[in-house]
């Protein structure tokens, strides 16, 4: 008896939660978009990627952090700014002029006190904020998530970003939206505190492409997802060997099975 009460009152939550999901309204699905880091031999495209980081720099990073990201990371093997003859990234020229264009925070010194300097390639990137409470403070309230696998962590991974930075629209007249928040039709609920951040020409991409909104929304989402999975080349070329490897390991077990077994009548 007890346990049916049990499972009466589990179903019954799931019916009260899935009615309140519905009555907020549903998410549109993520378009569909063909990026060039998918399937099995998908690579990065480093001048994407350069441009993302330039998008997120210029953009997002005034509200957003990136706490798993350091400076070193951009000049790594396979990232956006590696650099021949620089295996080392703390020595990538690239890599040292972004970093010094920060001030970090740093010390104490022999006084016991906190200094700025110029950063360094293998520091951080640094917070937008303080701590949470100042963060919440400066957005009314919501928390901008940190980036560094945003990606990884939304359900429709690259897809959903995008989407999500494109669509912004007007709201529906049954909508209920507070002081401050903005209706956009990929997020859940349909209300996201977060204005709409991108539009044609709000930055000057370095390399002369046309900054418009679709453009730097796929710059910026191709740069946080090798962020969020930087070793992604990496990883499929190696199974590509592996499967070659096996490929020609079984046709090698293949034709000594046949020298073994050839004079043996079957």
């Amino acid at each position: 008896m007890m346990m049916t009460r049990i499972i009466a009152a589990a179903l019954a939550a799931v019916g009260l939660t899935a009615t309140a999901i519905a009555a907020e309204g549903e998410a549109h699905a993520p378009e569909n978009h063909e990026w060039s880091f998918e399937g099995p031999f998908g690579t990065y495209d480093r001048h994407a990627v350069q441009r993302g980081y330039q998008v997120y720099q210029e953009v997002c990073a005034s509200c957003h952090s990136m706490n798993l990201m350091r400076f070193r990371n951009l000049g790594q093997k396979g990232g956006p700014f590696e650099a021949e003859g620089y295996p080392n990234p703390n020595d990538n020229p690239i890599v040292m002029q972004i970093a010094a264009g920060y001030q970090i925070e740093d010390g104490p010194n022999d006084d016991g006190d906190m200094f700025m300097r110029d950063g360094i390639a293998s520091d951080a990137f640094p917070a937008p904020f303080e701590n949470e409470q100042l963060a919440r403070a400066s957005n009314g309230g919501a928390l901008p998530p940190d980036l560094s696998l945003i990606v990884k962590a939304r359900s429709g991974g690259a897809d959903y970003i995008r989407s999500l930075l494109l669509g912004y629209t007007d709201a529906p007249e049954d909508s209920h939206l507070s002081p401050g928040q903005h209706y956009n039709e990929y997020f859940p609920g349909g209300a996201i505190a977060m204005a709409p951040p991108l539009m044609d020409d709000i930055i000057s991409y370095d390399d002369g492409t046309a900054a418009t909104t679709e453009q730097m929304a796929e710059d910026v989402v191709t740069f946080l997802t090798w962020a969020g999975d930087p070793h992604m080349e990496a990883r499929k070329q190696m199974g590509a060997m592996v499967l070659i490897y096996l490929f020609i390991f079984a046709i090698l077990v293949y034709l000594a099975y046949r020298q073994v077994w050839r004079n043996v009548k079957h």
